[in-house]
């Protein structure tokens, strides 16, 4: 079946790669949908912003850090059906960013080395994205 504009979602996620080559994974928070699997930071491109603006509004809006577009590169993306949408999703990688990471919507954070998050509950969509950062790291 043929998917429509409306049936797409376009999300943004971000590897923060710390210098240990953790990578930091956030836990959704009750009341949202996929509540408590673990995600990488990111969320919903609004219309007429470009991704990097969206990933740089969302790590500020959700763990109040501030990230340059500079510093963000694109790693690889996800795309997948859910069972009321499709989502694709851009993933960026992060190694600099100013502020201490403070939780405004998830409920627990981890820093995890990419060979260590195989167990972790993810979105359908993440669980992919996964074996890319193990080769990147």
């Amino acid at each position: 079946m043929p998917i429509t504009e409306a049936d797409m979602k376009l999300v943004v996620a971000c590897a923060l790669v710390d210098i240990d080559g953790r990578v930091l994974v956030v836990q959704r928070p009750p009341g949202k949908p996929m509540a408590g699997l673990w995600e990488f930071p990111g969320g919903k491109v609004e219309p007429g912003e470009r991704p990097e603006q969206a990933l740089i509004r969302e790590l500020k809006e959700e763990i109040s850090i501030d990230v340059s577009a500079n510093c963000l590169a694109p790693l690889t993306f996800a795309s997948h059906s859910y069972e009321d949408f499709h989502l694709l999703m851009p993933l960026y990688v992060c190694r600099k960013w100013d502020g201490q990471i403070v939780l405004n919507e998830a409920t627990n954070s981890q820093w995890l080395k990419p060979n260590e998050m195989k167990n972790l509950d993810m979105p359908a969509a993440d669980v992919p994205l996964v074996a890319m950062l193990r080769d990147m790291i």
